[in-house]
């Protein structure tokens, strides 16, 4: 294999950041024939092809999505070495593209992603949204890997992997009830009222049927989606609330919050959802053979 043309490579950089033949050739000053010849060259030489067409988009392929990502490293280096001899040493970086549903709790995402936290040679992008938006950037190489608390809709021919990464208890929390007998589940709740996360949630469904055994119609003060805002209520309003305690692992901590007790056969299980790839990211898979850290520790 003959060394690698810089040239041609520049001008897939161009053409992958522009997303756009037209757009890089006017930018490059060249036409549109001559810079996918280029970029032509360029697969010939690597052996895979960096572009697929997808309606009238240009999409990167996997193997484009790497050499992307190194063509940056290899173009961000001559800035890099720009800045070394004006005495602005800059060092180079690992990236990690991390996608995570709006509504998973913080506190988990953190403990996920702590084996990377902190090292100076690892970027780490972080991306919210819902579950279909990003399993549309996973499939496009956009990310690396989604976090989510249910599994993908199975599939054997769906390139998609789901890794187990923990499962956790749900419990009732609220505000300390000094001089009040303990709570008693699920009776209290025929007067207790309730913050409850959404209809969407597994837990809620489950924790609602037990509700529906037990005859009991609960007096619900709110429903909310998104976890960082149903730990901010439960801080606030009387009541009590159903969250995996990992949501408010510092209110508990710290006394601001109780735990009432635990909600049995109720819990949230936590995945790692990724693309299978001939060229997995390596910093992923450190994440994923990660010793998982114990129950104690993420609550």
């Amino acid at each position: 294999m003959r060394d690698l043309n810089y040239n041609h490579l520049r001008y897939f950089w161009a053409v992958a950041h522009e997303g756009s033949l037209t757009r890089a050739a006017d930018r490059m000053n060249l036409s549109q024939s001559a810079l996918s010849v280029q970029i032509r060259k360029l697969e010939l030489q690597i052996g895979h092809p960096l572009f697929e067409r997808v309606g009238r988009k240009l999409v990167l392929t996997e193997a484009g999505g790497i050499t992307l990502d190194y063509a940056d490293t290899v173009f961000k280096a001559g800035d890099e070495l720009l800045s070394t001899l004006r005495g602005q040493p800059v060092a180079n970086r690992q990236v990690l593209r991390v996608g995570a549903l709006t509504t998973l709790s913080r506190n988990f995402q953190l403990e996920f992603l702590r084996p990377l936290v902190g090292r100076s040679d690892v970027e780490l992008i972080v991306r919210s949204g819902n579950i279909r938006d990003l399993l549309a950037q996973l499939e496009a190489h956009a990310i690396d890997v989604v976090l989510a608390n249910s599994a993908a809709p199975g599939d054997p021919r769906s390139p998609l992997r789901i890794h187990l990464l923990n499962q956790q208890p749900v419990s009732l929390v609220g505000r300390p009830r000094s001089g009040r007998r303990k709570f008693k589940f699920p009776d209290d709740l025929r007067t207790e009222p309730l913050l409850l996360p959404s209809l969407d949630s597994d837990i809620r469904v489950a924790f609602d049927r037990i509700l529906e055994l037990a005859g009991i119609r609960p007096i619900v003060l709110a429903e909310v989606d998104d976890m960082a805002m149903l730990r901010l209520l439960a801080r606030e309003r009387e009541g009590v609330t159903l969250v995996p305690p990992i949501v408010v692992r510092d209110e508990l901590e710290t006394g601001v919050l109780v735990e009432h007790c635990q909600i049995p056969e109720v819990g949230e299980t936590f995945y790692a959802i990724v693309q299978k790839r001939r060229f997995p990211n390596p910093l992923l898979a450190h994440l994923l053979t990660a010793p998982k850290p114990p129950q104690s520790v993420l609550r």
